[in-house]
């Protein structure tokens, strides 16, 4: 199943955040992903990061693209920042 079918542009509550991270994630990172997709895809992941973050999943798993984890690093720098965590 590509990416592409795992995550829709509709929300489902039966996803947990680290699915909806990782599905997002993959779309984001696939170079045949439009990228009106993509930008729609930015929010979903993010919104994940309180989340993910709680469960200890930063400090349990590395992200290997470089661009994708340095935009995630400086996003939870800023989310703790402002303290919306």
């Amino acid at each position: 199943m590509s990416p592409l079918q795992l995550v829709s542009l509709k929300s489902e509550v039966s996803r947990s955040p680290l699915e909806t991270f990782v599905a997002c994630a993959h779309q984001m990172l696939d170079p045949a992903t439009p990228e009106a997709v993509r930008r729609a895809m930015e929010p979903r992941l993010l919104a994940q990061l309180p989340a993910l973050r709680a469960l200890g999943v930063f400090e349990l798993f590395e992200l290997r693209d470089p661009a994708l984890k340095t935009w995630l690093a400086d996003e939870l720098a800023e989310l703790l920042a402002s303290g919306r965590e």
